[in-house]
């Protein structure tokens, strides 16, 4: 049988089509063919972009392609990066990927011109800010501060200057973080207090260049894992969607056995502490110290059996000896990985390990030292949180042979 060299096979990590034969086409989808002048014939699997921005705009790389589609990349994307460390996975669980307009953080870029005011993502690999006027990702809450957001920022934001807009929402509704703006006078300082209890904030932060100062905050802001409340710091790290981080905590849940003391390692805010943690005593790590401050006074009221550490784990990862103490380890470190945690891992007799990881790059190398170390990597959980973009997440289960 001969191969369809202008066939698009699969979509390569940057978000191009590949065909048989390893041509690039962008913006093509799985059963597009090329035509002879260069064009593309679409497949059954190529659809029409829900948002007007679109390809243009950087925050979405694959609206152009079916649900099926893009739940098969974002497995595609993890199976690759095992494969090239020689790792295999006993299971790949079906990829849970995120609805659309469920993005509940975000970072936007402002920028004035005139009198005009443009709020939104950078166009594909450019400075250029895209000034969305629609966006299917966001949570519609935060999507709906972009309006009434111009025109105070018209009035805080120097012309030809720009800032950044970054946005969460919290157990009280959206935190907003202003940086790079000029508050000068008492008239622009009511503008803030207007426009922040007009959109019903739970918090307005500025930084004008020296540091985060809180404007608005009628009751502490705290975002809220397992049932416990947690001092939520302006901006602080969350999963990007509430549906995202629930398959990651139930995949996490599935490592553990029913008893037992866990390590949560680069721990944040307790995201996986506080929801696996109920009954049982969690012993928690992070190097930032708002983070582990907040975790540790919600842990305190909830009176949680829970230890919280500040520890820096790249400089100083717990020891085979201290690892041993514990019935299983969750470790979410961010993108680089973790490798000097992951070696003493690998050493210690930890039955049970749940790896979340934002990089299926960093979580391979990982992965192969794991296994090096006695260990099989028992199940993937693929999660598209990032929905249409290029950025996979998952949980890993590994368990000692």
């Amino acid at each position: 049988m001969t191969q369809d060299n202008d066939l698009i096979i699969r979509i390569a990590a940057k978000g191009d089509g590949v065909t048989a034969d390893g041509r690039h086409v962008p913006l093509a989808a799985p059963g597009d063919r090329m035509e002879a002048g260069g064009g593309v014939q679409f497949g059954p699997h190529h659809v029409d972009p829900l948002c007007r921005h679109f390809p243009v705009c950087g925050g979405c790389e694959l609206q152009h392609i079916d649900d099926e589609s893009y739940a098969d990349f974002v497995a595609a994307r993890i199976m690759g990066a095992l494969a090239g460390q020689g790792v295999d996975a006993l299971k790949v669980l079906p990829p849970h990927i995120s609805p659309p307009r469920t993005r509940r953080r975000a970072s936007l870029r402002a920028a004035c011109q005139g009198k005009k005011v443009a709020i939104g993502f950078a166009e594909a690999g450019s400075h250029r800010l895209i000034n969305l006027s629609m966006c299917e990702v966001l949570d519609p809450r935060l999507f709906g501060l972009l309006e009434p957001l111009r025109p105070l920022l018209a009035r805080i934001l120097p012309d030809r200057r720009s800032a950044h807009v970054r946005m969460s929402m919290t157990d009280q509704g959206v935190d907003l973080l202003l940086e790079g703006v000029t508050i000068e006078g008492l008239a622009a300082d009511e503008a803030l207090r207007d426009f922040a209890a007009a959109q019903g904030l739970a918090r307005l932060t500025v930084d004008e260049g020296h540091g985060a100062e809180t404007r608005w905050e009628p009751e502490p802001v705290t975002v809220s894992f397992g049932g416990v409340a947690v001092g939520f710091p302006p901006f602080a790290f969350l999963q990007a969607t509430p549906d995202g981080e629930a398959a990651l905590v139930e995949a996490a849940r599935s490592a553990l056995p029913p008893q037992g003391a866990v390590a949560d390692l680069f721990c944040g805010l307790g995201t996986f502490a506080l929801a696996v943690g109920e009954g049982r005593p969690v012993y928690a790590a992070e190097a930032a110290r708002d983070l582990i401050l907040s975790l540790k006074a919600a842990a305190g009221r909830s009176q949680r059996r829970l230890a919280a550490d500040h520890r820096d784990l790249f400089r100083r990862p717990l020891t085979p000896q201290e690892l041993d103490r514990f019935a299983a380890v969750i470790i979410d470190p961010p993108r680089a990985g973790a490798r000097e945690q992951v070696l003493q891992i690998a050493a210690s007799n930890v039955v049970s390990v749940a790896y979340i990881s934002c990089n299926p790059a960093s979580f391979a190398r990982d992965a192969a030292l794991m296994v090096a170390g006695g260990y099989v990597l028992e199940s993937v959980r693929p999660v598209g949180q990032f929905r249409w973009s290029t950025h996979v997440e998952l949980a890993g289960i590994f368990r000692r042979l």
